[in-house]
């Protein structure tokens, strides 16, 4: 089928329906060399600022080794039908960390109709990182997690009246876990009574 389409450019269908191809863009992702990227991981995660030519030497390394092993799983008439192979850096910490500010960012989009507003911390930033983060997986749990230790207690909170509107949560991380604490809104001013202007 993949062969017909980039041959052809089209896929025909039992009833000789045809779906054109030729502006289409096909994304084909592969899990070869998966142990050498999960080793690669690793250094990725824990690099240090001083090791970054170190890390762009092993990921030339690594792309060299991954290019042999594409070749011996894949025939040459089908890998020259491919107009490129993208082969991704590992993810390091501050990769991951970011990731971690744009899955909160689209928490406290959803929470917005409360006017209740998040206040994430650095340590809670770096504590959802690691807990998100798997070699196997990627950023792929981040998601979960961020669900499990922040949606689901926001959630709680606010059916156990314990988060208001108007308020910001603090997320904080105490003893290897995510604590949210309600910062409750300052009281507005009081009105000031207009003074009478004195008449002459």
């Amino acid at each position: 089928m993949l062969l017909q389409i980039m041959e052809e450019g089209h896929l025909s269908d039992a009833r000789c329906k045809k779906v054109n191809f030729r502006n289409a863009i096909i994304v084909m992702t592969s899990n070869i060399g998966a142990d050498l990227i999960k080793r690669q991981t690793s250094l990725g995660f824990n690099i240090k600022r001083d090791e970054q030519q170190s890390e762009e030497r092993a990921y030339d390394e690594m792309v060299r080794t991954l290019n042999d092993a594409l070749k011996k799983t894949f025939r040459p008439e089908f890998i020259n039908r491919v107009d490129g192979v993208i082969i991704f850096r590992a993810l390091n910490k501050d990769e991951i960390s970011q990731i971690v500010e744009l899955e909160v960012k689209k928490v406290a989009e959803r929470v917005k109709d409360h006017a209740i507003k998040l206040d994430l911390t650095l340590e809670a930033r770096d504590l959802l990182a690691k807990l998100g983060y798997d070699p196997d997986m990627g950023a792929r749990p981040l998601r979960r997690v961020i669900q499990a230790k922040i949606e689901d207690a926001l959630s709680d909170g606010i059916l156990a009246d314990r988060f208001h509107d108007g308020d910001t949560v603090r997320i904080e991380a105490q003893n290897d876990e995510i604590v949210l604490t309600p910062v409750p809104a300052p009281p507005e001013p009081e009105p000031q009574a207009e003074q009478e202007i004195p008449t002459l």
